[in-house]
């Protein structure tokens, strides 16, 4: 009988080469790609922004002439007739008209739905890596393997 797979041992492999170790790779990407919004808007871009409006709101500047990228690293000056109103970039290429305060009172929300989003999906990443845990432990049953003893590993 050597070579021989129950057909539950194979259904149970092609369930998890099939479905759980693709999903585990896409929640990993996708969180991935939130860490890095995180790492380079945030830090950047929104403090930025909090800065240049509070910026605007202590020294009353109600107009103002710019240099705006057009792309490509080329600048062109631009002039804002009225400052109170400002468009911020909301991702996948929307942007919203906010006055000054509501942009201020957006750029937490911004931030803490990003972090939500992360523990969402590391709580999907948990939950995929303890149900290959557990179907390799049917596994293991199922082929009659004896369980390996738990060692404990010290860290220093």
């Amino acid at each position: 009988m050597d070579g021989y797979v129950p057909e539950e041992v194979r259904k149970c492999e092609e369930f998890m080469d099939r479905k759980m170790k693709p999903s585990l790779v896409r929640a990993t990407n996708e969180r991935n790609k939130l860490f890095e919004q995180q790492k380079i808007l945030y830090p950047f871009f929104f403090s930025d922004l909090r800065k240049n409006i509070e910026n605007l709101q202590k020294n009353s500047i109600t107009n103002l002439r710019t240099m705006v990228n057009i792309g490509s690293e080329v600048y062109m000056q631009a002039e804002v007739p009225d400052t109170q109103r400002i468009f911020v970039d909301i991702g996948y290429g929307f942007h919203v008209e906010f006055t000054w305060d509501e942009a201020l009172n957006y750029i937490p929300l911004r931030e803490e739905l990003l972090a939500r989003q992360i523990e969402e999906c590391t709580r999907r990443i948990v939950r995929i890596k303890a149900d290959i845990k557990r179907i390799h432990e049917g596994i293991r049953q199922l082929l009659q393997i004896p369980q390996e003893p738990y060692v404990e590993e010290r860290v220093f």
